[in-house]
């Protein structure tokens, strides 16, 4: 018979048909590398179910939560999962071989820590000739390690916790915050240790476009200035702006010096990448200050195409 699972994976899903299988392929790899595990696939109001992808894999059940979000996505499948270890992926995301092993050794090695993220590479659709937000995502994308190690959170996306961690620091917030840095500090503010785990690592493809970049950012922005009060705040908050207006030019020798990518070409993408995106946000910082809706910009991302 098989051994009971250690460690469930908790995966959001909504209208990613394709992605998912792909995702629920490579988790079903690593079936045979020594820990047992389930897999809880969380639809979250999808024109269709995943139906088929989750049932040619016998270690997969799917459910449903209608509030719209991530975040009530996972929690629901954390409610549902009967194992000690809880580990949260992303639905476009790939596992690389050993994910699951690295997330359990790492774990049992370490019961001072309470959860743990890893390391995110970015995927290309041609590998000898990325586009430019392939560039620019593969250095700034997913920079967990910084994301930990400073700021105290993991993305949600590549994240693994234990159970009674999780019902300590409770569930991640809906739509309207950023679920995995609120969460994040709720745990390290309870004194929760949260570690780095390069063996954990997976990747995932960039963004399409740079409309979908600047959707990411757009929320970002729009809950960081929710936050924004008094004159003191809006000073900060216009300096805050200026400073990224002028940030390109001292990011030249993070570019030069990343091993994630090589060549000229492919430098020279991530900067341009990295310049445009960077006044992109700068002048949305600015127009929310003389005008703008911030919580109408952080709800927007979910809408668009």
């Amino acid at each position: 018979m098989p051994a009971d699972p250690a460690l469930s994976v908790i995966i959001p899903h909504l209208d990613a048909p394709a992605a998912l299988a792909r995702c629920l392929h490579a988790l079903a790899g690593q079936r045979d590398d020594g820990v047992a595990f389930d897999v809880i696939v969380v639809d979250n109001g999808s024109a269709q179910r995943p139906v088929a992808q989750c049932a040619a894999h016998p270690f997969v059940r799917l459910i449903d939560e209608p509030t719209p979000g991530p975040g009530p996505a996972r929690n629901s499948g954390a409610r549902l999962a009967a194992t000690e270890l809880l580990a949260f992926i992303d639905c476009d995301c790939i596992a690389q071989p050993g994910w699951i092993a690295a997330i359990a050794s790492y774990l049992g090695a370490h019961p001072q820590t309470g959860a743990i993220g890893g390391d995110v590479g970015i995927e290309r659709a041609d590998p000898q000739h990325p586009t430019a937000i392939e560039a620019y995502e593969s250095v700034y994308g997913y920079r967990f390690q910084l994301y930990i190690e400073q700021h105290h959170y993991t993305g949600s996306g590549n994240m693994a916790v234990r159970r009674a961690v999780f019902e300590q620091v409770g569930g991640f917030g809906g739509l309207q915050i950023a679920e995995d840095m609120d969460w994040g500090r709720r745990a390290t503010a309870l004194g929760v240790r949260i570690d780095y785990v390069p063996g954990m690592r997976i990747t995932t493809p960039a963004r399409d476009s740079f409309r979908q970049l600047a959707r990411k950012w757009d929320r970002h922005i729009a809950h960081d200035y929710e936050k924004v009060s008094g004159l003191g705040g809006r000073l900060r908050w216009i300096l805050r702006a200026l400073a990224l207006a002028a940030s390109p030019l001292p990011e030249t020798i993070r570019i030069l010096r990343s091993d994630r990518i090589s060549g000229a070409r492919e430098r020279w993408l991530a900067f341009v990448c990295l310049t445009r995106i960077r006044l992109y946000r700068s002048r949305r910082m600015l127009t929310l200050l003389v005008g703008g809706d911030g919580r109408a910009l952080s709800d927007a991302w979910r809408g668009q195409g």
